[in-house]
């Protein structure tokens, strides 16, 4: 495979998205097979120029099923998505696990500022007893990345993590609590408080864990227990090597080098930049996997290129870091 110049990526605009985005799929399409062959069926006589609005996203649950990049020898890292007992998971092969790297670090400081501003508390129960997590591989990345003495992960010692947080709140740091949602909301109902510096972000997570409830309701709660006005999320997943970030109210917002669109049940080969739909994702940081993915997740995109996540497509398997239906 062809090294793909990277820096392209992430150097992209608004106003050449669409072009990069072409010759990304040029580039997909003849070195990754899989989504050549997927392209053919579908759409035999793609109008090229019609990328990405016209184009037959690839469905998320090949990742499950094939492999798709690079071979297993020049594999560098291979994450696979949370799932239960007897339930086929994701596999996402990385040719380049520095381009991970460079998306998520780049992502989350142009969002929130530099990462050493910040102490990063990791409270990934269910991700940190499993392995191969892009989650916990990510976080941990920012755990190091910040250098401050007090990051790190915790399991269900959320005494501990009360009195951590209780002394950075003292001092007055910058904290970003990172949470599973089922973690967060034990933790909030077990240690009640007034948080000030202390940034809380869930990433979903509330599988198996009884009744499902709403990502309003978590919010509530959440907001409550902890003594804040705005929960922050974080959109990602293990086929994709980007992230995209909400600062409040469940509306998240894409770095340049990821769109989001949505397309109809009716019509899935038709993309549009707003409305309700299944959502469907470019990212173009998956240059060596496959950058033009059909989720399974049914939202809404605005107009400004933010969108929300409304629930699942019905009878898809529930992803370990989806929420609920809104």
């Amino acid at each position: 495979m062809l090294t793909f110049d990277t820096n392209k990526i992430f150097s992209v605009t608004p106003s050449n998205f669409d072009e990069l985005a072409r010759v990304v799929f040029h580039y997909q399409y003849q070195y990754v097979p899989l989504f050549k062959t997927w392209v053919d069926l579908i759409s035999p006589n793609l109008d090229f120029e019609k990328i990405p609005y016209s184009f037959p996203m690839m469905p998320i649950s090949f990742f499950k099923t094939h492999q798709i990049g690079p071979t297993i020898a020049s594999c560098e890292k291979i994450f696979e998505s949370s799932g239960t007992t007897g339930v086929v998971t994701s596999r996402h092969y990385l040719a380049d696990l520095q381009l991970y790297e460079h998306s998520f670090l780049k992502g989350f400081e142009r969002v929130y500022g530099s990462i050493s501003d910040w102490c990063i508390l990791g409270l990934l129960p269910a991700y940190l007893e499993r392995e191969n997590s892009s989650l916990v591989y990510m976080a941990s990345c920012l755990v190091q990345r910040s250098g401050h003495s007090k990051s790190g992960f915790y399991l269900y010692n959320y005494k501990d993590l009360a009195k951590t947080i209780a002394v950075l709140e003292a001092s007055g740091q910058k904290t970003l609590l990172l949470g599973v949602s089922f973690a967060l909301l034990d933790f909030a109902k077990e240690f009640p408080q007034q948080l000030k510096t202390t940034v809380v972000m869930e990433t979903g997570g509330m599988k198996g864990r009884g009744v499902e409830i709403t990502r309003a309701e978590l919010h509530d709660r959440l907001k409550a227990g902890l003594g804040i006005d705005v929960i922050h999320g974080e959109y990602g997943m293990t086929e994709l090597l980007s992230q995209a970030y909400s600062t409040g109210n469940g509306r998240f917002i894409c770095p340049p080098w990821m769109r989001v669109m949505v397309a109809s049940e009716d019509n899935p080969k038709e993309g549009y930049k707003q409305g309700t739909g299944m959502l469907q994702v470019i990212d173009l940081a998956n240059v060596y996997s496959c950058s033009f993915i059909a989720t399974q997740d049914l939202g809404r995109v605005y107009e400004d290129g933010s969108f929300e996540v409304l629930g699942r497509i019905d009878h898809s398997d529930a992803r370990g870091c989806s929420l609920m239906v809104v």
